[in-house]
């Protein structure tokens, strides 16, 4: 299943202020011209009245100083221009006596009434005198108011195009100084993933978080007391062991050294032999302890190979089985890791000791160390799938009869969870038809 995309708190702020500004903007170049629009239309509503009321007495003086009244009489234009608004003058018959330069091209209507009328493409005003005799009619094309609000509507609109990446910028540099405390938290929460529950520094965070850090602080407190208390206990339980152990192991190797040969001595090896299995469980609480607590990461990280080519080498003086060990490290010379040098020690300890003990006798155990792995896989009978997850937990075993507390893997999974590792267990190995493999995956940081 595909990981679902997360939208971070930056992008969706960035993004809906944009978005409401730019909506915003638009609603009030709307708003503002339909304003505009109803305060165009009584300018020129103003203007048309105006010309009217001009020209009728002007026209009035025009027709009295005629000679002859008869024909309509055009007023040439002082200079070359388009006429927004034109006018006629008619007399009570319909006939025109006086017209500007652009009249006729308007097709001004006849026999309208006085005041103000809208056709399909002019508004007019009209203005009578002289008892009717003289009828004056300004007009002006719709269009041309359209576009006059059209152009002004789109002075309010273009801006916004050079807007929206200007508050888009300011925005996203507005939030990513205001969340910058934020973000610093983040980094710090995500860095608790590795061991680390030390308490998050609260300077400089929003008056929104400081209430959350102190929780996450409050919870890790908890959480490193509780893992304290846990840890001690383990740890003080194995110590504890250790010595009345080793004084009974001792008592018991000096009775079998001195009862003869026979039923008495053999009860005394079992015991010895009982006594060293409880030894080896005090060691691995001893080391499960450490796996879970603290302490897995080091200040500087170190290569790991010589780590690991000194653990094998105990392991030979121990078992004296350094045929069976196969070792294989990358050219490079392997990885170099922050995992604390003792914590890899253990891990790697545990992995081979496992293979050794349950892999098939005279088989080699092939342990393989690459830039960015720890692989260990022993020839062996396959694992069922259902039990294979569980060797995991503390004192699980696989279907073995070797000697034994199931306590390795979980070793070894707890130092991969406290460092930041991953621990992957298969079985059959990689490549083969029975057997069992451990790899232990570095991060690509390390």
């Amino acid at each position: 299943m595909s990981r679902q995309r997360r939208w971070s708190l930056r992008r969706r702020l960035g993004l809906w202020l944009a978005v409401s500004a730019a909506a915003l903007w638009l609603a009030a170049a709307t708003v503002a011209g339909l304003v505009l629009r109803h305060e165009i239309d009584e300018v020129f509503d103003s203007a048309l009245q105006e010309v009217a009321q001009r020209v009728l007495p002007l026209a009035y003086s025009e027709l009295l100083a005629r000679e002859d009244g008869a024909g309509a009489q055009h007023m040439a234009p002082v200079s070359p221009h388009r006429e927004f608004i034109t006018y006629v003058v008619r007399d009570a018959e319909g006939r025109v006596l006086l017209q500007s330069s652009d009249a006729e091209q308007m097709a001004i209507p006849a026999g309208l009434t006085p005041g103000f009328h809208t056709t399909a493409r002019l508004r007019t005003y009209t203005e009578a005198a002289v008892r009717g005799t003289i009828v004056v009619t300004a007009a002006e094309e719709l269009d041309h108011r359209a576009a006059t609000v059209g152009r002004a509507v789109m002075a309010l609109v273009w801006p916004l195009v050079a807007l929206v990446p200007i508050a888009l910028a300011g925005v996203w540099l507005t939030l990513r100084l205001t969340l910058k405390p934020v973000l610093a938290f983040r980094h710090a929460i995500a860095a608790r993933g590795r061991g680390n529950l030390a308490p998050v520094p609260e300077q400089g965070l929003p008056e929104e978080m400081a209430p959350v850090a102190g929780a996450v602080n409050a919870l890790m407190e908890r959480l490193r007391g509780a893992l304290e208390a846990e840890r001690g206990f383990a740890a003080n339980s194995a110590h504890e062991l250790r010595t009345p152990i080793a004084a009974a192991l001792a008592q018991t190797q000096r009775l079998m050294a001195e009862l003869p040969e026979g039923p008495e001595q053999e009860r005394a090896r079992s015991i010895a032999g009982a006594l060293r299995r409880l030894s080896r469980l005090s060691e691995k609480l001893l080391q499960l302890a450490k796996a879970e607590g603290a302490g897995l990461l080091a200040e500087a990280p170190a290569p790991l190979a010589p780590v690991l080519r000194h653990v094998i080498a105990d392991l030979d003086r121990q078992t004296a089985r350094a045929g069976d060990m196969a070792l294989t490290v990358a050219p490079d010379g392997g990885p170099v890791s922050d995992l604390d040098p003792d914590a890899f020690a253990v891990l790697a300890r545990n992995l081979i000791e496992n293979a050794l003990k349950h892999g098939t006798p005279d088989t080699p155990v092939h342990v393989r160390l690459d830039a960015d792995r720890l692989e260990v896989s022993n020839h062996g009978a396959v694992v069922p799938a259902e039990r294979l997850a569980l060797l995991l937990r503390p004192f699980e075993r696989g279907p073995t009869g070797a000697d034994g507390s199931g306590l390795g893997l979980a070793i070894a999974a707890a130092i991969c969870r406290g460092a930041g590792l991953s621990l992957e267990i298969a079985s059959p190995m990689s490549g083969g038809a029975d057997g069992f493999s451990a790899t232990v995956r570095f991060p690509e940081a390390s």
